[in-house]
Formats: C-alpha cells, structure tokens, sequence
C-alpha cells in the first residue's frame, strides 16, 4: 500500500499546518501519493485543533466528510483534539487511529501498525513526560514558508489548554535551526515565518533566545522576509524590537496577543503582564516604526468580565495605536482553571461584546490603512489570480491587489498604494520593479 493516496486537513495555528506540511513531505519520499483533501484518498489525515468547541466541531465535520468520500479509507485523527479527547474520538465510528502530538511524528510507521492488526490504533502518550524536539517547515507555496521553530509552552494561562496538549516549552539550538531555515529557503519561499506556540520562549532549553537566532537568519540566503508570528508582550524585549527596527529581513510587523484591557481580568487568565506593560510595548514598536502593523488578539466574554471589565478593555485599545484584533469569544475548555470560575457571560451577552469589537477593530484598521494611503511599499505578489487580479502584502502587511502579472508572481515589487476596493483591499500603481 506504499502506492496509497494520502490527503491531509489541517486546522488551527500555522504550526500544525508547518508539520503537515513536514509529514506529508515525508510519506511522499516513502512511496505515498499526496492528494487534495477533496479529492478521494486511500488515507485521510485530519490534524486536529481544541483550542475553540467550534474549532473541535469542525474537525469532526471533516473526520464525517473524509469517510464519506471513501468509506474503505483509512481516517487518521491526530493532533491536540486527539491529545486531549482520545477517547471520544476512538468511540466515532468513522475514525480509525486516533494519533498523539508526540506521535504523530511516527506517522509511517502508525500507518504500518494499522494495516498489520486491522483495528482501531490509539497512539497517544502524555506529552508531558517527552521532551524531543521535531523540527517541521511548510512548503508548497512558492511565496512562504512557515517555518517551526519552537513547540509547547511554559505559561499556564487560566482559559488554555495548550500546554496540556503540547506539553513543555522546548526548541533546537539555533545552529540546527539555521540549518532547517536553509531548506525551507532552498523551496524557492521568498517569506520565512517564524512560528511555534510561545517563540518568545526560543532557546529556554538550549541557554539562547530569539535574539540570538534573529541575528543568525540575518545571514539566510535565498530569502528576502522573515515575520515574527505571535510574540508574547512580556518576551518582546528592546532588542528584538530594535533588531526589526534596523533590519533588511525582518518585517515591521508584530502580533502582540492582548486578550484583555483590564487588569483585573488579565489577572484572572494569568497573563504575565499588565495593561501597563503591554501599552509600553505598543509605544516602544512605534517610536522606533511608526508604520508597524500591530495586531492584538481579545478573548471578551471571560468568566468575570463586567461590563465594567469590557468597557476598561474597549477604551484601552482605543488608546493604543495598534492596527487591528482579532476577536475571540471565550469559549470554556474542560480541565483549565477558567472552566471551574463562576460569573459566566451570557451568550447573548457574549455575542454583543464580539460584535462591537469587530467594529472597534475596523475603526483601527481603517485608521491604519489612512496613515499608510500614497506610501511606497514593498509588495510580495502571490500567485493567486481572482478576477484578473493578484494580490500580495506590503512588508507592514496591508494586502494589495494589481492586474494580473504573470512576471510578478513571487516577486516583491516597491508600489503605492492608493484607494481601497470594497473589501478593504488596497489597489495600487507600479513604480518599478525589483
């Protein structure tokens, strides 16, 4: 069966979707066939994500679907949902392995283990006990490459379940790092994109940081952009800051997770900072790039949050000079803190607060987008083509569209950007080319 077609769901980070990629790469080099997940297949892998219900809804829509489609396939679970619920996913009729974080590594040879007994394989440990480290890039998309860097997470915050589905925090030094930031260069990405769950914790195992690894990838070659993901604000330090400031690789693009304008409620979810902390952080980033794009993520809707605490987290980020939110409405997670606090938000009520800070965060958006109206900038076009269009993002990540070039794609080409569709969208004027 090494002829097998295999196809692979990913939801959640982009850190699943870099070890998707990773284990794909390596059923094709032992004789598999990858195909499109619509397409039928002889194995469905679904990579799993719990950090929402919906998103644990939504895996098992797709494990349904992939059985649907070929019910003699062979469907894999792996993943934090089967991390942390395998027994109710071995008791779906459709699944056929239920797979671990640790060993979803050991792909192949769980596949082997399968067709060898013919019943239902559960392979998953505590990943609490493991501390190997496996290194995953993404590829196949000729413009980026989201490359994992580190795994698990130290920080226990009342609402997550991460650190029990990815266990502890832990990364390679930067020398095997580099090595693998070279291969993901070599698929011709023109992007690198730094993830992991806590990269701000990068090299607590090895006695380095990410400093010290943004330093080495100054010297990648065959990449032109390097993106932080998502860095905690207490683990983003002057010197990372001004290392982007003064950078050619690094973007002026930060993702710094908020999750509450209020004191009292970050206090309450265990965050490791305070409002203080994080304006400090907004301001640094635009004393040293006013034109930063700053994006926030914001948890409202958490056990306790009065309309005292959501009106102190409105006013906040109306304060703060940060480009956009992403918006989270709390969802409880079994087995964390936050699920056992009493004073639930209604779900109506819930659902009123998510709604006016999706337009808080437009407010911010549009805001940002004017301060960058008529500005030259660097664009990475994809191949994407929609309408006649392709489209790409500026280094301070606005996305931009022009008329189809096919010259373009995979280039970064210096533009202005100037009026917006509907969408939000900037069109924009060639000015030269790279």
């Amino acid at each position: 069966m090494n002829k097998a077609r295999v196809a692979f769901k990913t939801f959640g980070c982009k850190l699943n979707f870099s070890e998707s990629s990773a284990l794909s790469r390596e059923l094709a080099e032992n004789g598999y066939n990858p195909v499109a997940i619509d397409e039928k297949a002889d194995i469905y892998v679904i990579h799993t994500c719990a950090v929402t219900s919906q998103a644990e809804s939504k895996c098992r829509k797709a494990i349904r679907q992939a059985k649907r489609k070929n019910p003699d396939s062979i469907v894999a679970v792996m993943g934090c949902y089967s991390q942390l619920q395998p027994e109710y996913l071995a008791g779906l009729e459709e699944t056929d392995m239920i797979i671990g974080n640790a060993e979803k590594f050991a792909l192949q040879e769980c596949l082997k283990l399968f067709r060898t007994a013919k019943t239902k394989g559960m392979h998953v440990s505590d990943v609490q006990t493991h501390t190997d480290y496996f290194p995953a890039f993404s590829s196949g998309d000729r413009t980026r490459s989201f490359l994992k860097v580190q795994d698990g997470c130290d920080y226990f915050c009342s609402y997550c379940t991460i650190p029990m589905a990815r266990g502890r925090s832990r990364s390679q030094p930067v020398s095997e790092t580099m090595k693998l930031a070279e291969k993901a260069a070599a698929t011709n990405a023109r992007e690198i994109v730094l993830t992991g769950v806590n990269i701000g914790d990068y090299g607590k195992n090895t006695k380095e940081n990410l400093s010290d690894l943004m330093s080495a990838m100054e010297n990648l070659d065959n990449a032109d952009r390097i993106r932080i993901s998502s860095i905690e604000p207490d683990l983003l330090t002057d010197e990372i800051i001004d290392h982007i400031a003064s950078s050619g690789k690094f973007m002026p693009h930060l993702h710094l997770p908020l999750q509450s304008g209020s004191d009292a409620i970050l206090k309450l979810m265990n965050r490791n900072y305070d409002t203080e902390l994080y304006r400090d952080r907004v301001r640094r980033i635009k004393d040293t790039m006013p034109h930063a794009c700053i994006a926030a993520d914001v948890i409202t809707g958490f056990p306790g949050e009065t309309d005292l605490n959501f009106k102190e987290t409105c006013n906040f980020i109306d304060s703060l000079d940060i480009s956009y939110v992403h918006v989270f409405t709390y969802s409880e997670r079994p087995g964390t803190k936050a699920a056992r606090m009493k004073n639930k938000v209604p779900p109506r009520e819930k659902k009123s607060r998510s709604h006016y800070l999706h337009i808080l965060s437009a407010k911010k958006k549009q805001y940002f987008y004017g301060k960058n109206r008529g500005r030259k900038v660097p664009v990475l076009f994809e191949s994407d083509i929609q309408k006649g269009h392709m489209y790409g993002w500026s280094d301070n990540y606005i996305r931009v569209k022009r008329p189809y070039n096919p010259d373009f794609v995979n280039k970064i080409i210096p533009v202005t950007i100037n009026r917006m569709d509907n969408n939000g969208i900037f069109f924009c004027n060639e000015t030269s080319r790279e």
